[in-house]
């Protein structure tokens, strides 16, 4: 059987571990996955939902990434459902283009934004998991795309009107069936569980093994992680208790029919709720064995090298015995 490794959660590792510069690796490697296409990051800042909304900590988190070409990525992380978090992605990137700009700049100082939001509810009506929204500039008539003119390629460095415009991701974590087809749905799949699983390839997943791990952090920090880990399992299991009273009340108010579909509401979410429950069971299961097996590890390499200290002791010794042979055996000469 395979092993997995249970890492901290990626945005417990957005808000502390990622932002320095000697992990910008991992960052690169999810980013360059859901892009396609390489990516470096330059520097890391704070995003706008953090300052706003302090006491929402445990449920959203966003940064803002700039590249090594000048692009800028907005990442958002949210746990908690919001019906018009769709808005707020569009918010959230036009207040990005206007504070990036002086006024009175050119037009073209304009950066390229890629919004990229990962989600932990169900948002919309969709089949699949991964969404990219992107703003074409189709003929009416002609039905062809409109491209930029040479002068502009050149200038711009883009081949297309919607190479300028931003882009829009949308990761419905929740929704992933948890078989990794590609190296980007060995990203989810992290995203989903904290798991890297030994056989994962993604790029920046040799990076995250090493600088996420749990016992890498500071005891004290330790503590505020598992703290956090509750407290979003306790807001998570207030939510679903929530809908699951909210919808027993409207049931027992409408007709035996509505009741009958009432009881089979509560047992699937009494169904989902023992699901999450065995989750983080098995997740905190696996955690313990994971620190076991660490702790074991040290303990080894401790008594290795206390041998191995024994042993130089006992050479050392029996290289002094050697020396005062010697100089006994000097002396009764040189009587």
């Amino acid at each position: 059987m395979k092993r997995e490794r249970v890492l901290i959660s990626f945005d417990y590792a957005l808000k502390r571990l990622l932002r320095n510069k000697a992990n910008y690796e991992v960052l690169e490697g999810f980013l360059s996955e859901l892009l396609s296409k390489n990516v470096l990051v330059k520097n890391i800042g704070e995003g706008e939902s953090n300052k706003e909304n302090p006491n929402d900590k445990h449920n959203r988190v966003d940064i803002l990434v700039e590249d090594e070409s000048g692009e800028i990525l907005l990442i958002e992380l949210q746990f908690r459902h919001q019906i018009d978090f769709l808005h707020r992605m569009l918010f959230g990137t036009s207040k990005t283009i206007s504070e990036r700009i002086v006024q009175g700049e050119e037009y073209m100082q304009v950066k390229k934004v890629y919004s990229i939001n990962i989600v932990y509810f169900d948002l919309g009506q969709g089949a699949d998991y991964v969404y990219h929204g992107k703003t074409h500039f189709m003929g009416l008539h002609k039905n062809d795309e409109l491209h930029l003119s040479s002068a502009q390629r050149e200038i711009f460095g883009k081949e297309t009107a919607a190479d300028i415009y931003p882009e829009y991701y949308l990761l419905k974590v929740n929704s992933f069936d948890d078989v990794a087809k590609d190296t980007l749905d060995e990203w989810i799949y992290f995203l989903k569980h904290n798991v890297i699983k030994d056989e994962f390839k993604a790029k920046g997943m040799d990076k995250a093994r090493e600088a996420l791990k749990r016992d890498n952090l500071p005891p004290e920090e330790q503590k505020a992680y598992d703290y956090m880990m509750y407290q979003r399992s306790d807001d998570l299991s207030a939510i679903a208790s929530s809908k699951l009273e909210g919808r027993i009340e409207g049931r027992e108010e409408g007709r035996e029919e509505g009741r009958e579909e009432g009881r089979i509401e509560r047992e699937k979410l009494a169904e989902e709720l023992e699901k999450e429950r065995r989750e983080r069971e098995r997740e905190r299961e696996e955690r313990e064995k994971e620190i076991e097996k660490e702790r074991e590890k040290r303990e080894k390499e401790i008594e290795r090298e206390r041998e191995e200290r024994e042993e130089r002791e006992k050479e050392i010794e029996k290289e002094r015995a050697y020396l005062l042979a010697e100089i006994t055996q000097l002396k009764q000469n040189g009587k």
